[in-house]
């Protein structure tokens, strides 16, 4: 039984007019619900990431025992979701601890729009240097300077609308982006405007292969290559988002590639899935499609335990095939990442070997033909030494940080990355945890509570205006139990 809230939402969605709000997003009334707060275990927010032009929130997983070095890759929920339930469901976190990368989950919210789907028909938030598009890129250089994510293995992959937004942001940043994988997605810039969105999701243009590289070319004018490497995915039965799509996509990419749009090979895969691949001028696959047979709309997934298998079943989020982990071998995640030009191996036997409320010290082993060592703290470089221990100090009390090390040889030059270990200094308060959701689910989650048809902080009773999905807010909880509204930026004591 639906809250009465909801059951009004469910009836202004199903009488939107010709503005077509559920066409534009992928959305299907019956998944109408509000999104969750990021969980206090394993998924983190992070704030003062930048600018943020596009008013997002943004999210991230960091597997402990990632080098400074490791891939990146953003996944973009659909409509109607949360960054907490791509993190949960989706199979990317899996990959990340198994394979070493860190990964950010971008969230929009009914603040941007009202089904929190990403504006992927707005040229205002779909094109370079402009908001939800900008804000994305301004999280990737967030990470890079805090995780020391490698520049050049960056990757971006989302779901409907999220999906959409990926084929965006992979045409107006190819320079940012080496690979994405769009599921149940739209072409690049297949809709300039709110009116058009509808029309793309049940059958886009009937463009040629070029005039859809076109739209590619134009979102970054000048910029030839390389291009990133696009994976698509589209269940044969989806009437949400049309098959039509996955074919636009795969005409879009090849074109831009300049390589035919007959697949060098394909193959089958579990879950009634065919897998074509498109091979550049050298014989590497440079655009994949993945085709899954009586699969509606919503983002392949495999629970299990088994290598190949990852994910959870949820709403939007359908038992067939494990699309993360065929994405990544597709992208080179699963391979070792490459070591620095230098040669020399990672040091070994990295430790932290006490911590104070300012400082942090490490060891580790010794490194054959190393001159120098290279410390990172949070993937930033703090300091080179000759010694295999190091001191840092003037560090905040009660705070972790994340330190990997590498061996350098005469020139200065650094080889591969240590693995990562973290050092969290003493004193300090307790770190609080921030939760971002809307009204309603902050009432449902216990954090608040209604009185008068508004919903109030639990411990502080600050007025968080009126209960129900349109509007959200981030509480930050210290002590347990006492909630005060942050949205202004929320402290958590880590990063």
């Amino acid at each position: 039984m639906r809250p009465p809230i909801l059951r009004r939402l469910l009836r202004r969605v199903a009488s939107a007019t010709a503005s077509g709000l559920l066409a534009v997003l992928g959305a299907h009334p019956a998944a109408v619900a509000a999104p969750t707060a990021a969980a206090a275990t394993g998924l983190q927010q992070v704030t003062g990431f930048g600018s943020n032009p596009g008013n997002l929130q943004m999210f991230a997983y960091t597997p402990d025992g990632v080098p400074a070095g490791a891939p990146l890759v953003v996944a973009l929920h659909g409509c109607t979701q949360s960054a907490n339930a791509y993190h949960t469901n989706s199979g990317w976190t899996k990959y990340a601890d198994l394979w070493g990368f860190d990964v950010v989950f971008p969230q929009t919210t009914s603040a941007n729009n009202a089904l929190s789907c990403f504006g992927w028909f707005d040229p205002a938030d779909s094109t370079r240097g402009r908001g939800e598009a900008a804000s994305v890129v301004q999280m990737v250089e967030y990470a890079k300077q805090t995780y020391g994510s490698d520049g050049r293995r960056v990757f971006v992959t989302g779901l409907s609308a999220g999906g959409g937004m990926t084929a965006d942001l992979l045409a107006a940043y190819p320079d940012v982006f080496a690979g994405g994988s769009v599921a149940s997605g739209l072409p690049a810039q297949c809709a300039t405007s709110q009116a058009a969105a509808s029309g793309c999701q049940t059958g886009p243009q009937k463009l040629t292969p070029a005039q859809w590289g076109d739209k590619v070319r134009g979102s970054y004018p000048g910029w030839t290559g390389p291009w990133p490497r696009v994976a698509v995915w589209q269940g044969t039965s989806d009437y949400t988002v049309y098959p039509a799509n996955a074919t636009a996509l795969r005409d879009q990419w090849t074109d831009v590639w300049g390589i035919g749009q007959t697949p060098s090979r394909t193959e089958s895969l579990p879950g009634n899935t065919t897998r074509s691949v498109y091979d550049d001028a050298s014989g590497q696959p440079a655009v994949e499609t993945f085709s899954v047979s009586g699969m509606g709309h919503g983002l392949p997934v495999s629970p299990g335990s088994g290598a190949e298998q990852c994910g959870s079943t949820a709403a939007y989020f359908l038992n067939t095939i494990c699309s993360a982990y065929h994405t990544g071998v597709f992208w080179g995640l699963d391979k070792a990442a490459p070591g620095g030009g230098t040669g020399l191996p990672a040091p070994a036997g990295l430790k932290v070997t006490g911590v104070t409320a300012g400082s942090a010290s490490l060891t580790w082993n010794a490194v054959t033909g190393a001159a120098s060592y290279t410390v990172y703290r949070d993937g930033a470089k703090v300091t080179t030494t000759a010694s295999t221990s190091f001191t840092d100090t003037g560090l905040t009390a009660g705070t972790a940080y994340r330190y990997s090390v590498a061996a350098a040889d005469s020139s200065g030059a650094a080889g591969a990355g240590s693995s990562a270990v973290t050092a969290t200094t003493t004193g300090g308060a307790a770190p609080a945890t921030c939760f971002t959701a809307t009204n309603y689910a902050h009432v449902t989650a216990g954090r608040a509570h209604t009185s008068g048809g508004h919903a109030y902080a639990n411990g502080s009773d600050q007025d968080m205006g009126l209960y129900n999905v349109f509007v959200t807010h981030t509480l930050r909880e210290s002590p347990a139990g006492h909630f005060v509204i942050a949205d202004s930026g929320c402290q958590t004591g880590s990063s």
